[in-house]
């Protein structure tokens, strides 16, 4: 199975000027908690609420400073195309929770988290479980 079957397409995105005030806004309103950060459609950083949340609190940046300021520059990026389990081989490598998607230019296509995977995978244990079912019955 690829991630093109599986992955979020309506991604929450923002600029690298954009105001940290602004990103924590875009948060709520769409009641997610990451964001990635592009440029001409690329990935180019990616945020969660913890890095805002960290920002803020325990670093006493400005509401106003660029989240580029903030923003975890080195995206970890897919293409569209990748296997299920290469994702989440990668997702387990490079200890992250979500990877952006990207189509053969680079451009941000979605994004895939690690709830994603382990939904898709629960229905396919679930589905696995019913058609052993009648076999391991308990007499």
């Amino acid at each position: 199975m690829k991630l093109n079957d599986l992955f979020t397409r309506a991604v929450i995105t923002a600029g690298p000027d954009e105001a940290l005030a602004g990103i924590a806004r875009r948060m709520q309103d769409h009641n997610v908690g990451t964001i990635v950060i592009v440029e001409d459609r690329r990935p180019v950083g990616i945020i969660t609420d913890r890095d805002l949340a960290l920002a803020l609190g325990a670093r006493g940046l400005s509401p106003q400073a660029p989240v580029r300021e903030v923003m975890t520059r080195h995206v970890l990026a897919v293409p569209e195309d990748t296997g299920v389990f290469t994702a989440t081989r990668f997702i387990q490598d490079h200890k992250v929770r979500r990877l952006p998607v990207v189509d053969r230019e680079d451009c941000l296509v979605g994004l895939v988290s690690l709830d994603d995977l382990l939904r898709w995978l629960a229905r396919e244990l679930s589905n696995l479980a019913e058609g052993i079912g009648p076999e391991v019955q308990v007499k």
